[in-house]
């Protein structure tokens, strides 16, 4: 590896980029639990919502675990994820509001993220603005 390729790794999971660590791995578990405890006691109630709870805790542990490794093959997994994670937490935000008889109980996405203080909207902000402010300063 080089110097500079070393270097970016240490970048991207220091400073901000360990919080951003910490708060997707804090969302991985809340959501995950959420939505499996949701799954296997309430399943007939509302599957479709709580199976993208599921889906979004699996969306933030991949984000979490390529922050924390921060190699050049894991910074593109993670960018991935974040963009995905912007694209679900949009789009089932929208279904929530616009089509709210669709998803009978709350997702970790429904209304934007709102029943988490819209940490779920901002986050993949946060975590493209850092991956790609890392890749930038690796072009220098």
């Amino acid at each position: 590896m080089s110097d500079t390729a070393a270097s970016s790794d240490r970048t991207l999971r220091t400073g901000p980029g360990r919080l951003l660590v910490a708060v997707y791995s804090v969302f991985a578990l809340a959501a995950t639990a959420r939505g499996s405890y949701q799954l296997a006691t309430r399943f007939d109630e509302a599957p479709l919502a709580y199976g993208l709870s599921v889906a979004a805790g699996a969306v933030y542990l991949v984000a979490a675990v390529c922050l924390a490794r921060a190699d050049r093959t894991s910074r593109t997994v993670a960018l991935v994820s974040c963009g995905v994670e912007l694209a679900g937490v949009l789009f089932v935000g929208a279904l929530s509001v616009f089509v709210p008889g669709l998803l009978p109980d709350d997702t970790v996405w429904s209304r934007f993220g709102s029943g988490y203080g819209f940490v779920p909207l901002v986050l993949p902000v946060l975590g493209l603005w850092w991956i790609l402010r890392v890749h930038r300063m690796d072009r220098r």
